[in-house]
């Protein structure tokens, strides 16, 4: 019998309502009638929007103006060059949103990785009771399963709930995170390309043509050393190489992620190439802030600043565990 959750009661599956215990049910429609199938609107009224209009819709969009102004406030409150001002925003926007946000996500999946004994007990119980009223109402074995799956969706869903812990939580930093990078990018790709910005008399992309640093003076141009390019992509790996570690025992599936999170990797190197050394700076200045970010979060001392729940994986010592293990894998091949 299983607990009710959230009370210290017990209760008998057999007194849930019958409706969790049935296979779903179509609705039908009122009065027995079915409703006429409304016509469908001609094709040739909706307007076609080519890639270029895709384009230059997201270069003209709010957002993307947002993101020029904060970089234009940016450089002139701080009176750096212009490599300073994207390495400075790039620091103060992953600092102030995507880490707060990364804590958060590791708090829920914590706490959901805690769930997982009483999840594997509510599935044993469920999966007798089940068996026991199949054999009683003579369930077919479709019945009985598409009936424990319905009551397994809803008792999982009544623990996260109970605990503020639903998994959808922790994708909220990729619905934030993304769209501030394309933002960014598409701002400072403008830049490059010559918007109508102008401070002082002199266009920002005159600006840019004179802002970098070292080997790319010209933020406007391509790094034609490769070596922002190629500094993106090892960093970007280190990253995966980096969760690929920690996530011993992948799925299928997260396997598949992992090797396409790489190749992706690989690719935004020539990519990465092809497009004005602004972009890439940002870009690689984000990918750090992240991988000092993966780390920092592994750190027992800051993730108990942030309230984050001990798990079974956690260990005291995590970054000598994580050199231990990419020694192991990289190096020490036997």
């Amino acid at each position: 019998m299983l607990c009710r959750l959230g009370g210290g009661g017990r209760r008998p599956l057999s007194a849930l309502q019958l409706g969790a215990w049935g296979p779903p049910r179509a609705p039908t429609p009122a009065g027995g009638a079915e409703r006429p199938a409304r016509p469908l609107r001609a094709v040739g009224s909706v307007p076609a929007v080519g890639a270029g209009g895709w384009s230059e819709a997201l270069a003209a969009s709010a957002p993307v103006r947002g993101a020029e102004e904060l970089l234009l406030g940016a450089h002139a409150a701080t009176g750096l060059p212009w490599w300073g001002s994207i390495l400075l925003t790039t620091v103060a926007l992953r600092g102030s949103i995507t880490l707060p946000l990364a804590a958060q996500q590791h708090y829920v999946l914590a706490k959901v990785e805690n769930l997982q004994p009483e999840i594997k007990n509510i599935a044993r119980h469920l999966n007798q009771e089940v068996a026991v009223r199949a054999n009683q109402l003579g369930w077919s074995k479709r019945v009985a399963r598409l009936t424990y799956l319905k009551n397994m969706r809803r008792l999982v869903s009544e623990l996260y709930v109970r605990d503020n812990c639903h998994p959808f939580k922790a994708t909220v930093l990729v619905w934030i995170q993304l769209p501030m990078w394309i933002f960014m990018s598409v701002a400072l790709r403008n830049f490059s390309t010559g918007a109508a910005h102008a401070q002082a008399g002199f266009s920002v992309q005159e600006q840019l043509a004179t802002g970098g640093v070292l080997w790319f003076p010209d933020l406007t141009a391509p790094d034609s050393t490769w070596i922002l390019p190629v500094s993106l992509g090892v960093i970007n790996l280190l990253i995966v190489e980096i969760f690929a570690l920690q996530k011993m025992g992948m799925s299928r599936f997260q396997t598949y992620i992992t090797h396409f999170i790489r190749a992706v990797s690989v690719l935004m190197i020539p990519v990465a190439a092809t497009v004005p050394s602004s972009i890439v700076l940002y870009w690689l200045c984000s990918s750090f802030m992240g991988l000092l970010q993966n780390l920092l979060l592994r750190s027992p001392r800051f993730r108990q600043l942030c309230r984050i729940p001990l798990t079974k994986g956690d260990s005291d010592t995590p970054y000598k565990d994580l050199f231990a293990a990419f020694y192991s894998k990289f190096i020490s091949r036997k």
